[in-house]
């Protein structure tokens, strides 16, 4: 993805913040916010919160000049906007808000500004048309989604501010540590199946972790761990799973072979025991002629 992107959400990330002591949203500058408020005045948080979303869903998607050089490199962006948005929601309680279907009923689907159709695109209406794309997102759980954040924060570290005629990779190589370890864990607790939802933001995570590495020279690269390709846990049931699977066999054959032996004894027996009645039945016929 673009530097562009990258620097979008870091602005954000600097430029709007949760205060836990006295757990309130500040915007540190509202320069670029208050525009997407009701006069510009956000009277409540979710206020604030729909005004940075929309704030980013117009600077990424909001022409047809950013919106052909973010779609270009990755229409996945959106996913990033929702992870963003799960985790802003994630630290305090919201009345009327319990899952992102809650705030998409709230501020998106009848909202002004997300219906307001895109000028020059036609793959897309609107901001609410991207997200609707991305639907099967919005049916995770804040508390879900919100843990992808930390990821595509050390991400967003990595890509901020790099310089790709450089190349000089040394100075991120922190951040690639610390962002395969959030990385593998979410691997370990939600990869689940190929066409999740949660494989689907692994997915995007990963692409863009390898993009970067691709763009960095080989000697330095070399030196990024690399990330997972499958869940051990996930390994480890399904072979639990196929290991049950071979025992239930073995023990319906070795069941289905014990009852034929035990026919085939039956048999055995019902034959020499008739074997016996006749030689019984010949040797009283033999004595009574003599």
């Amino acid at each position: 993805m673009n530097e562009h992107m990258w620097g979008k959400f870091i602005y954000v990330r600097t430029n709007f913040i949760y205060q836990p002591d006295n757990r309130i949203y500040k915007f540190i500058s509202d320069v670029l916010f208050k525009e997407y408020c009701n006069n510009k005045i956000c009277g409540s948080d979710l206020d604030k919160i729909n005004a940075v979303c929309l704030h980013l869903f117009n600077e990424l998607f909001g022409s047809s000049d950013t919106f052909s050089i973010n779609s270009k490199n990755n229409i996945n962006i959106v996913e990033y906007i929702i992870i963003w948005l799960s985790y802003i929601l994630s630290l305090k309680p919201h009345e009327g808000i319990t899952n992102l279907n809650d705030f998409y009923d709230k501020y998106i689907k009848d909202g002004e500004k997300y219906n307001k159709k895109i000028d020059g695109v036609t793959a897309y209406e609107s901001y609410k048309d991207l997200i609707d794309k991305k639907e099967n997102l919005m049916n995770i759980g804040i508390k879900d989604m919100s843990r992808f954040y930390h990821a595509f924060n050390e991400l967003s570290n990595m890509y901020n501010g790099f310089d790709t005629k450089k190349t000089d990779c040394k100075n991120y190589l922190k951040d690639a540590k610390n962002f395969v370890k959030k990385y593998d864990e979410l691997n370990e607790d939600y990869n689940n199946g190929k066409n999740s939802p949660y494989n689907q933001l692994l997915s995007t995570l990963s692409n863009d972790y390898n993009r970067f590495k691709n763009i960095c020279n080989g000697a330095q690269s070399s030196n990024f761990p690399s990330l997972p390709t499958y869940s051990r846990r996930l390994l480890i049931k399904n072979t639990l799973i196929s290991i049950g699977f071979i025992f239930v066999a073995v023990s319906i054959f070795l069941g289905i072979a014990y009852k034929y032996s035990l026919l085939g004894f039956r048999k055995r027996s019902q034959k020499q025991c008739l074997r016996e009645k006749i030689k019984n039945i010949k040797n009283k016929m033999t004595n009574n002629i003599c």
